[in-house]
């Protein structure tokens, strides 16, 4: 489906409940043509099915079924038009003028136009939205519509993300225009422009889509999509040996052992553009002190968790960039060295009590790492560092929390010392939203506030101009600050393992990875396991 600018990961997972339980709660999805359903999953419900609000990655993966944005990435992550006809970039870069497709309708029947693009803008740039997204958008000097179906933008300076930006959805004007958009009851009944519907949500259950008739591009040929919210790893797994699912991320170790058990699903291996990593509450001590996160990038041995918990499947992190992002800087890493570590947490205030644990300003001192419950992955990566750092002293607490919990009461309101999260990133480099000192506040990325004045500038020149290779300077001099003054622990690269029931056909990887051709996915008729439109769900 379409890429998101930044996502926060918490991998999807899925589970059967109980499967003596299966025929229960049938529910009518679509007309009697219906032709199969797709099922999938994640251990966290969605938050905002409004995709200018949404930056967890329960929310956007439906989203992406949902709301169009004007460009979207194809196969081969070039930009291609989606709901735009046409483009024109002015020769100095400082101008786009878009034309529109007239064909298109809202879920409701309403007509889409100009009005949709500028209430969307509208909206993200208004200070009352809660929106991570609102920093792209501030660059626009002007927004000019020109007729129903063309606008132009002009921005004050250049901006380099300058169409990328544009692949965020679209909401509807007619629908949002009288609504409080952070309290909207349509932030849960959506109504898009994509190829599904919005059916059905019940929470912390599942979310319902249907597929569009009057979608531009054809009626799709899976006529419904079944989004379960099955919150444990472990349990995901055996859901493939009854085949109630049709798509599962799997684990490194569900990878290698899925072939003994299950011949009905096809693998795909490709590399994600993402990572992992420990961050911290920069607005609390120690962990506002530089030294204090040398010292733990000292003392965490990165290839324990890389060979131990993700079997081989990841690399090691040291910035913020995946190695296959053309602005990837190979920098030296930090070395295991727990004495190295220990010299620096004594140089900030640390000493050993008569127990061997660390005291902090003559304080006992305690670091708790939280993470989003029922991935395996991120509990186990925790309970490695927990006993590395306990090595020199550093006494660790690990608390694992329900998504939707860990997102609204510990990150938002940055009620955390230190959590393990994963960042999905955008094709272009440009990470802003993440990183600049601006975007600290409730609701945007910048949630550890880091603050680093070199990096807030050079963000801004990277941002700020067209030519690559400046660009590409300006993000090799953020990793080199970055390496000495960490915002976070950078803790691995991991691939996306995916695997999908083989009754779908036409099914392609490419470097987009898979589901970006989703609308032009079917399944023969001989091989349809839920006909007439009966679909089961827990």
């Amino acid at each position: 489906m379409k890429l998101k600018k930044f996502v926060l990961i918490m991998f999807c997972a899925i589970a059967l409940f109980s499967c003596d339980k299966q025929n229960e709660n049938i529910v009518n999805v679509a007309d009697e043509d219906s032709q199969d359903m797709y099922v999938m999953s994640s251990i966290g419900d969605a938050i905002y099915l409004n995709p200018i609000l949404a930056s967890d990655s329960a929310s956007s993966s439906v989203n992406a079924y949902i709301y169009n944005g004007l460009l979207k990435y194809d196969k081969n992550l070039n930009l291609i038009c989606d709901l735009a006809e046409s483009y024109n970039v002015s020769e100095n870069g400082l101008e786009i003028k878009f034309k529109l497709k007239k064909n298109i309708l809202w879920h409701d029947g309403q007509k889409f136009t100009v009005k949709d693009v500028k209430f969307t803008f509208d909206k993200l740039t208004d200070t009352n939205t809660r929106t991570p997204f609102s920093s792209d958008y501030l660059m626009v000097k002007e927004f000019k519509i020109i007729d129903d179906y063309s606008f132009s933008v002009t921005y004050e300076q250049p901006f380099a993300p300058i169409l990328e930006s544009w692949c965020i959805g679209i909401i509807p004007e007619h629908i949002y225009k009288n609504e409080d958009i952070n309290t909207s009851q349509y932030n849960r009944n959506p109504v898009g422009t994509g190829p599904y519907k919005f059916k059905k949500w019940v929470t912390d259950q599942k979310i319902v889509l249907e597929a569009n008739p009057d979608y531009y591009e054809g009626t799709p040929k899976i006529k419904a999509c079944l989004f379960r919210v099955i919150p444990d790893q472990s349990v995901q797994f055996l859901e493939l040996r009854t085949e109630t699912i049709d798509e599962l991320s799997l684990t490194p170790d569900q990878w290698n052992a899925y072939d003994t058990f299950f011949k009905s699903y096809t693998k795909y291996r490709y590399p994600a553009f993402s990572f992992t990593f420990l961050g911290f509450n920069l607005e609390k001590e120690p962990y506002s002190d530089i030294k204090f996160r040398q010292a733990i990038n000292f003392a965490i041995d990165k290839k324990d968790i890389i060979t131990g918990v993700l079997s081989g499947m990841a690399k090691s992190a040291q910035g913020i960039f995946p190695p296959q992002s053309w602005a990837y800087k190979e920098i030296e890493p930090y070395e295991y060295n727990p004495q190295k570590a220990l010299e620096l947490l004594n140089s900030i205030g640390f000493d050993k009590s008569s127990n061997g644990t660390l005291l902090y300003k003559g304080r006992n001192f305690e670091m708790t790492i939280i993470t989003n419950q029922g991935n395996k992955t991120r509990e186990l990566t925790a309970q490695i560092i927990q006993e590395q750092l306990k090595k020199i002293g550093l006494q660790v607490n690990i608390r694992i929390l329900e998504w939707s919990t860990f997102l609204n009461q510990y990150v938002n309101k940055k009620n955390f010392d230190a959590l393990i999260l994963g960042w999905n990133t955008a094709i272009d480099p440009d990470q802003f939203s993440l990183w600049h000192s601006s975007q600290c506040q409730p609701g945007q990325y910048n949630f550890m506030s880091y603050k680093n004045k070199d990096v807030d500038k050079l963000l801004i020149k990277a941002r700020t101009t067209f030519n690559k290779e400046k660009r590409k300077e300006y993000y090799y001099k953020i990793q080199d600050i970055m390496r000495e003054d960490p915002p976070c622990i950078f803790l691995y690269y991991p691939e996306n393992l995916v695997c999908v029931h083989k009754r779908f056909q036409n099914v392609e990887l490419a470097p987009a990875g898979i589901g970006w051709n989703f609308y032009e996915w079917f399944v023969n008729d001989r091989d349809i396991k839920y006909k007439n439109a009966k679909i089961l769900v827990q």
